[in-house]
């Protein structure tokens, strides 16, 4: 007893020191999974903001550049003696072709001249011949001054255009107004495209340029506080999203930015650069995800290395303990016990043997009888015509028919020979063969039941050959079957339609609809011996074989309920191509 106690106690201290190391083994864990992301947070966003300010110094000096270099345009063209002429002798006949030609040299928007009362004379743009800018900003200011003059212009929710504008002077009096408008647009889509968003403010503080369009016009502070509203579900990923708030200033189109700004010398204008901070935020987590990782190999080969010691240990136990013989004298009376199961399972085995046996053997027969009754009614139908045809003195006639019963014959004998493929699958001897035959084929053993019920029948095969790989007579059974089941579908409508329709493509599919009273159970519709017509009417085969041939020529058979009545039947095949390209392969 002393021993025991001694022994349980030791297993309950044993315990403690597990739990205890395995709690201080999960705090490390997450202390440094803390300190691991505040210290690599810190570093890689340090770095891409150190490669933010590389941008907007780059960003500031294209923009300033773009603004010089159009800034002496104007200065240069107000000098052009052809302007100048143009402009008193009223000839403006190459006026407009010598702008376009200057536009396309310096890069800029568009270059218009206008004359001394605002009309516009010439222009890179020749639909802004004739019209009237006179009270525009860009018209005035360059009147009131001798030098060029810098305006920016636009409808309070519309695009912001930048001009230079400068007079003209002939003998001290002003004959025009050149203006230049500069192409920021362009070079500000080009910086659209990254993941960044820049913003250019004037001296008010309102956007004039934006990689964001919809943000002109507005403050910084509106563009930024005028994002969509989130989700609950958003508003919670990005609370257990961000490692860290303290590098996030905005957020556009759920992205978190940290925003630089940066004085552009230029009539107090100032360029905000937001970049973003998923690449910081993957990094970071990549960094996390590794060490997660390690923590998660070393956690497994700790509990490998208990598991190991727990089993050694439950060996031993289990060597010494009067339990295990007690389990063994039963594990040999269950032993014995199974034996005997064993005996009697292997005797039910054969039996079920033999029922299989005979189950195939019946599904056999009844598959003979099923697919002759189809040629042997044809037969009875063309011997009664050609018994008319005989009374009738035609005996020319009545010869094709007894070809057709003789071509029927053979069929018989092909359908013998080719039921085997419900119990076996065949696909050796496939062959091309045109799908609109094989349809017209079926469409011809089928025809006199077709006029005796008197349906209205709707045929569309395509004008190109529809090739497949497979066995002639097995597709006319299966098109055969479809149509006789159509038939059966229909025998109780007055005005009986059938559509037939054959589509090429990857699929070949041939469509058989009827306007009958439509399928019941779709789920057992496939299984062998299932029918819903009267006894002595079918056995239940027909669309199973059809789906077992279908399936061994690596097509489906599938069937649904037509809106709004009737049923259609679809009949998959490989492409011939398709098949060829897959071998290829």
């Amino acid at each position: 007893m002393a021993g025991e106690t001694s022994s349980k106690s030791e297993k309950t201290w044993t315990q403690s020191v597990l739990r205890v190391g395995i709690l201080l083994f999960l705090l490390a864990v997450g202390l440094l999974i803390w300190l691991s992301n505040l210290y690599f947070t810190e570093r890689f966003s340090q770095k891409t903001r150190d490669n933010a300010e590389a941008q907007v110094a780059l960003y500031t000096g294209r923009l300033v550049s773009e603004l010089q270099r159009n800034s002496v345009v104007p200065l240069l063209l107000s000098r052009d003696t052809t302007l100048i002429s143009a402009l008193n002798s009223r000839d403006f006949t190459g006026t407009s072709q010598r702008l376009i030609s200057y536009q396309e040299e310096i890069g800029a928007k568009s270059i218009v001249l206008l004359d001394e009362t605002g009309r516009t004379i010439a222009a890179s743009d020749r639909r802004e011949l004739g019209a009237v800018m006179r009270e525009n900003a860009y018209f005035i200011e360059a009147l009131r001054s001798n030098d060029t003059v810098f305006t920016n212009a636009g409808l309070e929710e519309g695009p912001i255009g930048f001009f230079y504008s400068r007079k003209l002077l002939s003998q001290k009096e002003t004959i025009g107004v050149i203006i230049v408008e500069v192409d920021l647009d362009n070079m500000f889509d080009t910086w659209s495209g990254r993941d960044s968003t820049i913003f250019v403010t004037d001296s008010t503080g309102i956007i004039i340029l934006s990689t964001e369009r919809q943000f002109q016009h507005l403050t910084i502070e509106e563009a930024l506080t005028s994002q969509p509203a989130l989700s609950p579900v958003e508003r919670a990923w990005r609370a257990t999203g961000e490692w860290t708030q303290s590098v996030v200033d905005a957020y556009i189109k759920g992205q978190p930015l940290f925003r630089l700004e940066s004085k552009v010398p230029f009539q107090g204008w100032r360029l905000s650069y937001l970049a973003s901070f998923e690449e910081v935020r993957a990094r970071v987590n990549g960094v996390l995800a590794l060490e997660l990782m390690a923590l998660a190999i070393l956690t497994a080969l700790g509990f490998y290395i208990l598991s190991r010691r727990a089993i050694r240990q439950s060996f031993l136990f289990k060597a010494e303990s009067v339990q295990l013989r007690e389990m063994n004298e039963r594990l040999s009376e269950e032993i014995a016990e199974r034996e005997r199961v064993e005996k009697h399972l292997e005797v039910a085995e054969q039996s079920l043997a033999q029922s299989s046996k005979l189950a195939a053997l019946g599904e056999m027969s009844a598959a003979v009888s099923h697919e002759l009754n189809q040629p042997l009614a044809a037969m009875r139908t063309y011997l009664a015509g050609a018994r008319l045809l005989l009374q009738r003195h035609r005996p020319d006639e009545a010869l094709s028919s007894f070809q057709r019963i003789d071509d029927l014959i053979g069929r018989m004998g092909a359908i013998t020979r080719q039921l085997k493929s419900y119990a076996r699958k065949s696909g050796e001897d496939l062959v091309l063969v045109d799908m609109r035959d094989a349809v017209s084929a079926s469409m011809s053993m089928m025809a006199p039941q077709l006029s005796q019920m008197k349906v209205e029948i709707s045929v569309n095969l395509p004008p190109d050959p529809v090739m497949v790989m497979g066995d002639r007579v097995r597709l006319e059974q299966v098109i055969v079957n479809l149509l006789r089941n159509a038939l059966d579908a229909m025998k109780l409508q007055e005005d009986r339609k059938m559509d037939i329709l054959l589509v090429s493509g990857e699929m070949v599919k041939l469509s058989v609809r009827d306007n009958g009273s439509g399928i019941e159970n779709l789920d057992e519709l496939f299984e062998p011996f299932f029918t819903t017509k009267k006894p002595g009417d079918g056995v239940g085969l027909g669309l199973a074989i059809s789906s077992g041939i279908a399936k061994d020529l690596g097509g489906r058979l599938l069937a649904r309920n037509a809106n709004p009545c009737g049923a259609v039947f679809e009949f998959h095949l490989p492409s011939a191509d398709k098949v060829e390209i897959k071998a290829a392969e």
